[in-house]
């Protein structure tokens, strides 16, 4: 069993920062990249961005300059640092990983559960 538990979201004004955090649990041979998407109502799902093994990171343009993703590999955990907030950040927040369970198994993407950020004007 995996187990990605997410924290951190929560109600900030516009210009406001949030940290969220995703830990991942359980068997967790190896992990490949981890990274961050958000759905805000009536939309798709989107990439915010993504953190390789190697920490070479990657980010949508909306973000670039005010979100900054980084790891803890020896606690399996993902953070996404969000600054300058703005409304149109306003979203479910679900944090991704890649990660083989067993030695003998492939790589396979494993969710969190969600956390919502709600930037207010």
């Amino acid at each position: 069993q995996v187990q990605l538990v997410e924290s951190g979201g929560g109600l900030v004004q516009a210009g406001g920062s949030l940290r969220l955090s995703c830990a991942a649990s359980g068997r967790t041979f190896s992990i490949n990249a981890m990274g961050w998407y958000r759905q805000a109502p009536g939309k798709r799902r989107e990439l915010v961005g993504t953190i390789t093994s190697g920490g070479t990171t990657n980010y949508a343009d909306s973000v670039k300059g005010r979100f900054t993703i980084s790891r803890d590999t020896a606690k399996n955990t993902v953070y996404l640092q969000m600054n300058s907030l703005k409304p149109e950040d306003t979203a479910v927040y679900y944090c991704n990983v890649n990660l083989k369970r067993l030695w003998y198994e492939g790589y396979f993407d494993y969710w969190g559960q969600g956390t919502q950020v709600t930037v207010s004007s």
